[in-house]
């Protein structure tokens, strides 16, 4: 969009989406910088992307940055990915890059985005955590809610590293009830905005609230912020119920 200023300066204006995918984008790439960061992974930051290397049951995780890489960059992204000796999996919020010649599958989820605004409070106890058990309580709620099988058999402090929730911007939150931690979930600030991500229940307490519970809890803190969050089928009747609107969509690759 462009708008013609006084002196007849024109300026161009970025459209909502295209500025919700950049504030997606960052957002993305905060969280897996600092998860790559506390499992020690070797994290590659690059104009239009940024990779962060795990082995071979974490993988190869891409985040695109920008909707243009280059030659160069194409390149060493897909360098990157053929040695990869675990899944790879990129992340395309510009939904811009082909990647078929990977033999990656894809599909599409939408962005969706809350503005500033107050946030009921939830219907069970909601805990930011603070202690390593219940980092390695929310870390076996996520393995399970979102079926990670790489993860299996389970390894405490695999996925979430005790230092995780020492990164700048990360917190980790789990809903409890009846004294029971029935659903997780992980927010990050960064850029004066939040977003959400893994937010899982166990199947043996879905149906009862507790999803809604995370997201309401973990959501409080960041009222004052626009929060964005990629959503799955399942999940998007929830989050359209707690103010959140799809603004565009995102393209996911991934590779086994």
């Amino acid at each position: 969009m462009s708008r013609i200023e006084a002196g007849g300066t024109i300026r161009i204006t970025p459209r909502p989406s295209t500025t919700r995918r950049y504030a997606q984008a960052r957002n993305s790439a905060a969280l897996w910088a600092a998860t790559g960061n506390s499992r020690g992974h070797e994290v590659i930051r690059r104009r239009s992307f940024l990779a962060v290397l795990g082995g071979k049951r974490a993988g190869t995780r891409v985040l695109l940055q920008e909707p243009d890489p280059d030659a160069q960059e194409l390149a060493e992204l897909t360098e990157l990915a053929g040695r990869s000796t675990g899944p790879v999996d990129v992340e395309d919020p510009f939904s811009s890059t082909d990647l078929s010649h990977l033999g990656m599958r894809n599909w599409q989820m939408p962005i969706m985005v809350r503005p500033p605004g107050s946030v009921p409070a939830p219907a069970m106890e909601v805990i930011r955590v603070q202690r390593t058990h219940e980092l390695r309580t929310a870390e076996q709620i996520v393995i399970e809610g979102f079926e990670l099988a790489r993860f299996t058999p389970y390894r405490p402090g695999e996925m979430f590293p005790t230092t995780l929730t020492e990164q700048p911007g990360v917190d980790v939150f789990l809903a409890v009830l009846d004294g029971e931690a029935v659903g997780a979930g992980v927010t990050v600030v960064h850029d004066v905005s939040g977003s959400h991500y893994w937010v899982g229940t166990p199947s043996a307490h879905r149906s009862r609230g507790a999803g809604r519970a995370v997201m309401l809890g973990s959501l409080a803190p960041m009222a004052h912020l626009p929060v964005t969050l990629t959503a799955s089928r399942l999940g998007r009747p929830l989050y359209e119920s707690l103010g959140y609107t799809a603004v565009t969509s995102s393209t996911w690759w991934s590779a086994p």
